[in-house]
């Protein structure tokens, strides 16, 4: 119902966006919510959310943010030519990951035979290929791979051993019952948000695309090999990270 507002947090949790996402769309004017409270709280209607999905089948079929608030300023640019875009592009998708598997499986087949690589090993390879074209569009596998060029191998070295320390220091913290809103481990998710940031680049798409395939893959698929099926850091961290969330970002 219309009447329904939904705080920015609240719409954060029930699909997924980021908060900083949400305040990002309404600092440009793409998304600006249509209610505030008295101590300036962001209030979304259903108005918003509908608008909201538009945004994200955009941003699913490449468009920059630059050209989806070009569109939804055409009034003739409704709702259904969105989904109408949205659906042609996972139809194009979808085939292009059935070419891809076929094609990996023939590669898979064939070394199988004559390589010594085991079959588990390429289930991988194609495993890894296929979620992240699943969840990243072409657009933001080149803006991955340019910022990689730009970074530079000694600054990637740096940052995988950057995260190595932080989640042994996570572990050890988790281990030792410590809770998740202790200022020593909000200090961690501080710095697990920094390290996020830094891969993705504050590109708010990108964040949104690795935070869906953690959730819809899980975190052991997702962190290909840094989590294991049944750990609970990912949980505990992800408790940490909303408790800084919630506390820096609410207004």
């Amino acid at each position: 119902m219309e009447s329904t507002k939904l705080k920015v947090g609240e719409l954060a949790k029930q699909t997924g966006i980021s908060v900083r996402s949400l305040h990002y769309y309404d600092e440009i004017g793409l998304l600006s919510p249509s209610h505030r409270t008295e101590a300036g709280y962001r209030l979304y209607t259903k108005t918003d959310v509908m608008r909201l999905q538009q945004i994200v089948s955009l941003r699913q079929i490449g468009l920059s943010l630059k050209q989806i608030q070009t569109c939804l300023a055409q009034s003739q640019f409704s709702p259904h030519d969105v989904v109408k875009l949205h659906l042609t592009k996972l139809k194009q998708h979808i085939e292009e990951q059935q070419a891809l598997y076929q094609k990996l499986s023939a590669i898979a087949d064939r070394l199988q035979v004559t390589e010594a690589i085991s079959i588990d090993e390429f289930i991988q390879l194609i495993e890894k290929t296929t979620m992240l074209n699943k969840y990243y569009t072409p657009e933001q596998l080149d803006y991955l791979k340019a910022r990689r060029e730009q970074i530079g191998e000694e600054a990637i070295l740096q940052a995988q051993a950057d995260w190595q320390d932080l989640m042994a220091q996570a572990r050890t913290a988790q281990a030792q019952g410590i809770a998740p809103a202790n200022p020593s481990v909000q200090a961690l998710a501080k710095r697990w948000m920094e390290l996020i940031q830094a891969f993705t680049g504050n590109n708010a798409g990108v964040e949104q695309s690795l935070n869906q395939m953690y959730q819809q893959e899980g975190p052991a698929a997702a962190s290909q090999g840094a989590f294991t099926e049944g750990d609970a850091l990912s949980e505990y961290m992800g408790k940490a990270i909303e408790i800084l969330k919630q506390k820096n970002e609410e207004k």
